[in-house]
C-alpha cells in the first residue's frame, strides 16, 4: 500500500536527463521571499545553529532542512518554503552547523545522522506550536528520516514527514557521486567541504590536521577522514553504516513520504527500496522516473515545482 507505483511527474521535454534536470534548477531557479526573522540558539555543547522564521500567525509549523553544503536561503528551500505560506503555514528554515554566514565555534560539522541538532530545532519550535512536519532535502532527508525512526511514537506533535531525493543507503550512495560521471557534483563538494576544514583548523589544529586534506580525492575519502572520525566514528563506512536512513524506516510512527526519482544521479539501487516499501505501515515511497536530483521542474514555468507539490499536499491531508 504506502509504495505509489504511479507517479503524476512530468519533466519538461527539453531536461532530457537526470544530470540536466540536476543540474537547470541548481543553476537558474530563482525564489524571492520576503527577508525572514533570524534566530541563534544555542545547543548543550555551547556551540550554535542559525533558524530563519517565516511567521504568519500560522498554527502549524514547516521545518525544512537542506541538503549537504547548502543552507537555509537556497533556491529548492525557498520555493517549498513559498507554497507553505501562501497557505498559511509558519515555515522556519534552518542552517547546520557550519552552513550559515558564521562557521560554528566548535571542532565538528555536521553529518547525515546529526539528529542532536534536529532535536535541539523541533524542541525549540515546540515552545510556540502544538505540531510541525518536516520536510528534508538530500542529506536533510536522511537526517529526517533518521530522527523521526529514533523517536518512533514518542513525537506525537510531529504530524508529517517528507524526504526528497534522498540518499536511503549511504555508503552505495557516496561510491554513486564518486563515479566517472558526476564527478562535477563530487568537486564542487569537496571544494566547499576542503574550504571548511582548512577554516576550522585555524581554530582546532590539533583536532583538524589539514595534511590529510592533499590526498583527498572523493567524498568517502572525505568522510574516513574528517566526518567520520571527527562525529565519533572510526572511519567512513561505520559512520555510513549508523546512520542510513534505510536501517529507521520500519520504526516510523510518523506518515512520511520518500520521494526518490529513478534517474537520480545521487542515489544508488539501495535507494529504492520497493519490497521494504510494500512492507511499511507508515513510509510512503514515489519514485518518478524522472526528476534528478532535487529537481523536479514543472513543464510549465508558472506551476509549483514538483516536489514542493507532492510535499504540500502529503502534509496537508488530515491536517
Amino acid at each position: 500500500m504506502p509504495l505509489i507505483s504511479d507517479s503524476s511527474y512530468k519533466r519538461p521535454k527539453w531536461l532530457f536527463n537526470g544530470h540536466l534536470e540536476t543540474i537547470y534548477p541548481a543553476l537558474f531557479r530563482k525564489v524571492t521571499l520576503r527577508t525572514p526573522e533570524r534566530e541563534r540558539i544555542k545547543t548543550p555543547d555551547k556551540d550554535f545553529l542559525d533558524l530563519d522564521w517565516y511567521r504568519q500567525n500560522g498554527a502549524h509549523l514547516i521545518i525544512i532542512c537542506h541538503g549537504l553544503e547548502g543552507n537555509s536561503s537556497r533556491p529548492y528551500m525557498l520555493g517549498m518554503a513559498r507554497l507553505f505560506l501562501e497557505d498559511g503555514y509558519d515555515v522556519m528554515t534552518w542552517n547546520y552547523r557550519g552552513c550559515g554566514e558564521e562557521l560554528n565555534q566548535n571542532a565538528i560539522f555536521y553529518h547525515s545522522g546529526a539528529t542532536y541538532d534536529l532535536q535541539e530545532v523541533v524542541q525549540h519550535s515546540l515552545k510556540d506550536y502544538d505540531s510541525v512536519s518536516l520536510v528534508g532535502f538530500s542529506l536533510g532527508g536522511n537526517l529526517v528520516l533518521k530522527y523521526l525512526g529514533e523517536k518512533g511514537e514518542s513525537i506525537s506533535q510531529i504530524k508529517k514527514g517528507v524526504a526528497v531525493s534522498v540518499p536511503l543507503h549511504l555508503s552505495s550512495s557516496s561510491k554513486k557521486i564518486s563515479e566517472t560521471e558526476n564527478t562535477l557534483y563530487s568537486k564542487r563538494f569537496l571544494r566547499t567541504l576542503k574550504k571548511k576544514v582548512i577554516q576550522k583548523a585555524k581554530e582546532h589544529p590539533e583536532q583538524i590536521p589539514i595534511h590529510f586534506l592533499k590526498n583527498i580525492k572523493t567524498l568517502s575519502d572525505f568522510d574516513d577522514v574528517y566526518t567520520g572520525p571527527l562525529h565519533g566514528f572510526s572511519d567512513a563506512e561505520e559512520y555510513y553504516e549508523i546512520n542510513s536512513s534505510i536501517n529507521f524506516l520500519k520504526d516510523i510512527r510518523t506518515p512520511t513520504l520518500v520521494l526518490n526519482a529513478q534517474n537520480d544521479p545521487f542515489l544508488s539501487e539501495l535507494c529504492f527500496p520497493e519490497k521494504m516499501a510494500k512492507e511499511l505501515e507508515n513510509v510512503f515511497f514515489e519514485f518518478p522516473k524522472h526528476g534528478g536530483h532535487v529537481g523536479f521542474t514543472p513543464q510549465n514555468s508558472k506551476d509549483p515545482y514538483y516536489s514542493d507539490q507532492r510535499a504540500f499536499e502529503f502534509i496537508r491531508m488530515d491536517i
